[in-house]
């Protein structure tokens, strides 16, 4: 089983403010299309660098979860600051899927972009930065979706990922 967290970046959201929409429909997409995943941890933050960067990081090092998907915090807004953070505590990027999710979000709608999610790696975790909106943060995952098995099995050095490197 691929472990996957899901972690809302919402001041609103952790305050109590507004119910946190875009991390359940998160997981529900991840449950209804991902079989061999599971969602192993969730959690809301507010827009504060060292709380998310403090989060990824346990996430990463102490629950060794196998991806982390991180909703909100991407746009121009003085307080989005998700991609900062997570740029603090990745060793490698992964601008491809990053790349991929602003291409797809373009033919929905042209403030696709304005998004600034990034995409990387630390130790053996890929980090995924996905928009604050339910529909967009799944409709971005679809995107990515066929690839992600592909990229943890890479992560995890597992003996057969070279298998696809044929399709």
């Amino acid at each position: 089983m691929i472990s996957v967290g899901v972690l809302t970046v919402s001041d609103r959201s952790a305050r109590g403010q507004r119910a946190d929409l875009s991390g359940p429909a998160l997981a529900q997409a991840i449950a209804d299309r991902w079989p061999t995943a599971t969602v192993a941890a969730t959690g809301i933050v507010p827009d504060e660098q060292a709380q998310i960067a403090a989060t990824l990081v346990r996430w990463a090092d102490d629950l060794r979860l196998d991806l982390i998907l991180t909703t909100g915090g991407t746009g121009f807004a003085p307080r989005d600051i998700t991609p900062e953070a997570t740029r603090a505590v990745i060793g490698r990027e992964a601008p491809g899927l990053a790349e991929a999710m602003r291409a797809d979000s373009l033919r929905v709608t042209k403030h696709a972009i304005l998004s600034r999610a990034v995409a990387g790696i630390r130790g053996r975790t890929l980090i995924v930065n996905l928009p604050g909106s339910p529909k967009a943060a799944v409709e971005n995952l679809t995107t990515i979706l066929p690839v992600l098995p592909h990229a943890i099995e890479l992560l995890q050095e597992a003996p057969d990922a070279e298998r696809h490197h044929n399709e």
